[in-house]
């Protein structure tokens, strides 16, 4: 066993580690509610898929994360960007609901971009200001209060429906993992974040147009952040003040927990997808157990203050 694991890859290890985390998880979990309640709905598929359906929100999420990690950069602005996206679709109702919160996203992304790409200025100065600005526009936009508008039924369908007995909203998740995966692994677009993330002077001189490629990941990183916002509002029937803010630092430490290096270059889109299961079951399982939030949060920044310390001291980086 040992053996076994002492000879995967350096980007498979995190993967495998917090797979082992996840069955830990449901072990506890399975043990409290057995010992407390006399059940182990941890276990049921109803239960499970009650989980990923709310889960697919922080997958989306995450989804577009890791890309922008993978330059050595991060996005600060998910938190207002979902909720503009969910006010904005929100307030426009109709047919182009959904549209109009991905209007927001990419035009989210787009602003990030340039700031990073262009004007260099740092992505966690510029996305923390883009997050502020969008705070202030939502606030004027609404008077402070949650728009009068309600969710539009497709919007609730694509978050609460299901198909075949399984929530809509997981396969939505599943669409943006597959085009996530295909993209970093199948096109060029995919090698150049790559290589860019691990060198973007020596990507650029290599002939990597590394301002598009730079662009082009936050333009996704947006493009995410107004799915979930709108999948999120369809969820809530309604949009309201604040309701991404409790997806920055899960996402963040989904990532990170799934062995993408928080400095960029290296990282796969599965282990992503096992950081945001670990994260949704262990936050499940805090719920179960009446873990406040600032408990929680304390977990969340820990893990990251972790991994940064692992991938920050770590001299090997692989594509």
């Amino acid at each position: 066993m040992f053996s076994f694991i002492s000879n995967l890859k350096a980007e498979d290890k995190p993967i495998l580690i917090a797979a082992s985390f996840i069955l830990v998880i449901l072990a506890v979990g399975t043990g409290y509610t057995l010992a407390t309640q006399g059940t182990v709905p941890l276990l049921s598929a109803t239960y499970l898929l009650q989980q990923l359906q709310t889960g697919a929100f922080l997958g989306i999420v995450a989804a577009g994360m890791m890309i922008v990690i993978l330059l050595g950069n991060i996005d600060l602005s998910v938190p207002w960007t979902m909720t503009a996206a969910a006010m904005m679709a929100a307030t426009v109702g109709g047919e182009m609901a959904v549209p109009a919160g991905l209007a927001v996203g990419l035009a989210v992304g787009l602003l990030n971009g340039f700031g990073v790409a262009f004007l260099r200025i740092p992505s966690m100065i510029f996305t923390l200001g883009v997050d502020s600005v969008m705070r202030g526009l939502m606030v004027a936009h609404t008077g402070g209060f949650a728009p009068a508008d309600q969710a539009t039924e497709l919007m609730r369908f694509l978050a609460s429906g299901k198909l075949l007995g399984i929530p809509v909203a997981i396969f939505i998740w599943g669409i943006v993992s597959i085009v996530i995966a295909v993209c970093l692994k199948r096109t060029a677009f995919g090698r150049e974040i790559y290589a860019t993330g691990n060198k973007e002077a020596a990507a650029f001189l290599s002939g990597v147009k590394t301002r598009r490629v730079i662009v082009g990941s936050f333009v996704i990183s947006g493009l995410c952040s107004g799915l979930a916002g709108v999948l999120l509002a369809g969820y809530s029937a309604k949009a309201y003040q604040g309701m991404g803010n409790p997806f920055l630092l899960p996402a963040i430490a989904a990532v990170v927990i799934g062995g993408t290096r928080i400095l960029g270059g290296q990282g796969r889109y599965l282990g992503t997808l096992v950081g945001v299961v670990l994260i949704v079951l262990l936050n499940s399982v805090l719920s179960i157990m009446q873990m406040p939030e600032a408990g929680r949060q304390v977990i969340y920044g820990s893990v990251i203050v972790g991994m940064l310390l692992v991938y920050g001291r770590s001299a090997k980086v692989s594509v």
